[in-house]
């Protein structure tokens, strides 16, 4: 999983999605604490590993020197990728390039284009509230099958 960078309280806990967007993701995925935070299973993996601070519209965006750094040396350590899960429009960007769409709406509403391999999510931070009111397919359509892909590469041997 690519997100974006720990919010204050995350930065502050020392623990990858310790807040309500990681209890909302979770849900998103059918995951309990226990297989979200195995690293043999799941691989948190941050645009930024620090937290960038707050601009005018909430947190600033992750630092490119973190991925700029450190993303190859630490994807070329998984030794089995099953399944990416692209959260936010940072992720999206680096990972997706030109053939994400033109704004994070429609790059998710696409997630078809995408899987069965990778899935493009906005983020899952309370602040997506009315984004998520506003697209009801997401829930609707997108998650039954997000969820029946992470416990398909869940199983996998």
């Amino acid at each position: 999983m690519i997100g974006q960078a720990p919010g204050k309280k995350v930065h502050l806990s020392g623990i990858p999605w310790d807040d309500a967007s990681g209890d909302r993701l979770r849900e998103w995925l059918g995951l309990s604490r226990e297989p979200f935070y195995d690293s043999a299973v799941l691989a948190l993996v941050p645009m930024g590993f620090c937290y960038p601070g707050t601009g005018k519209s909430g947190d600033l965006p992750p630092r490119t020197e973190c991925r700029e750094q450190w993303h190859g040396k630490l994807l070329s350590h998984l030794a089995e990728v099953r399944l990416t899960l692209l959260v936010g429009q940072y992720a999206q960007a680096a990972y997706l390039g030109e053939q994400r769409r033109a704004t994070l709406t429609e790059t998710v509403r696409a997630w078809r284009d995408y899987a069965p391999g990778r899935f493009p999510l906005p983020h899952p931070s309370p602040r997506n509230n009315i984004w998520l009111k506003k697209n009801p397919w997401f829930s609707e359509d997108l998650l039954p099958e997000l969820r029946q892909a992470v416990a398909a590469a869940l199983t996998q041997s």
